[in-house]
């Protein structure tokens, strides 16, 4: 991938704003030279730039270079940055599965960018050529998530293959729920394909969707360009902190993703018996979509008894569903309970 040929020229030239924090490198007893307030200690020193410590034992955990790792606020900030560092506004497009996450959209319409919907199958599987075919000369970016959201299934892994081999811009695959599948991750492929990002979060299986953090994996030279655009402080110490500490807590993500594969079946297997519940499609997530009789008079009888689901009934391919996230134990029985009474 010739990335210069990608990047628009003003941010491929762009002299990026060099912080305090990002130009000193080493140990120092006093810091004189960003303007903090010398009391208030830990807390009134500018956080670590680049989160190396974060960075690095991610790497431990994914097998990924720390080069290779951009952290942002959620997965929504590099998502952000694919639009703003590879598509003119108003010139260049993207191409992206339908339905799927609604943020790649919200994206292109704020960067003036043409958003470009292919739609899944009846199966909910990717086709690539249909992908393919959608692509132009001006198409920078293909976002494709799996699993899928609002679907719950993880894509073709031969299809999305097919794409990254064949189409020489930047292929975006958002692994978000990538912790509940059996599935492999991309992440291997990363030193195969000069094009592919891949994404993950810290929302999901890890618990932390408080502290809004997400992870982007890419070529070095890819990371650069999301370094060199980015906000110079992005995440804040104390996601810093939180993150290093739930990154010591591995085993238990591995146990609480353990008691939600288990949940997912059970739940699973109790909504397929409503008299209500028309069709619960297979997942490869931490949710199920379910199709209903009346999707939204559900979901309204479900808020009255103050239950919280998403009403998904007026998106591509899923009318007359909800999409139900896969709760604790207890929750998960208080919402076969109310179900049941309908």
């Amino acid at each position: 991938m010739d990335l210069k040929t990608w990047v628009r020229p003003n941010i491929w030239n762009l002299k990026p704003y060099s912080s305090a924090r990002s130009e000193f490198k080493g140990e120092a007893s006093v810091f004189l030279d960003a303007n903090e307030n010398p009391y208030n200690a830990p807390y009134n020193r500018y956080p670590d730039p680049l989160q190396w410590a974060v960075k690095e034992k991610i790497s431990q955990l994914k097998g990924v270079p720390a080069e290779q790792i951009f952290l942002g606020v959620g997965s929504d900030e590099p998502i952000d940055l694919i639009y703003r560092a590879f598509c003119e506004p108003g010139i260049d497009n993207v191409v992206a599965i339908d339905p799927t996450y609604g943020m790649y959209q919200v994206c292109a319409d704020i960067n003036n960018v043409e958003y470009r919907k292919v739609s899944l199958d009846n199966e909910f599987n990717v086709d690539a050529d249909a992908v393919l075919n959608a692509i132009d000369t001006h198409t920078k970016a293909v976002f494709v998530c799996s699993p899928n959201n609002p679907t719950g299934n993880s894509l073709n892994r031969a299809a999305v293959e097919r794409i990254l081999k064949s189409f020489a811009g930047v292929v975006v695959v958002d692994e978000a729920y990538i912790d509940f599948s059996s599935q492999p991750t991309f992440l291997h492929l990363l030193n195969e394909y000069a094009n592919l990002v891949v994404l993950q979060t810290f929302s999901k299986a890890w618990g932390s969707a408080g502290i809004r953090l997400g992870m982007a994996f890419a070529s070095r030279e890819i990371i650069e360009i999301f370094n060199k655009i980015k906000y110079p402080y992005n995440i804040n110490k104390l996601t810093q902190e939180h993150a290093l500490s739930m990154l010591e807590k591995a085993g238990q993500v591995k146990e609480w993703v353990t008691i939600l594969l288990q949940e997912r079946v059970r739940l699973a297997s109790e909504l397929s018996r409503l008299s209500i519940v028309k069709k619960v499609y297979p997942s490869d997530a931490n949710f199920l979509l379910v199709k209903v009789d009346d999707a939204s008079a559900v979901y309204r009888y479900l808020v009255e008894n103050g239950i919280i689901v998403r009403n998904r009934n007026n998106i591509t391919l899923c009318m007359g569903c909800l999409r139900i996230t896969v709760g604790t134990p207890e929750e998960n029985r208080l919402l076969i309970e109310a179900m049941t009474k309908l």
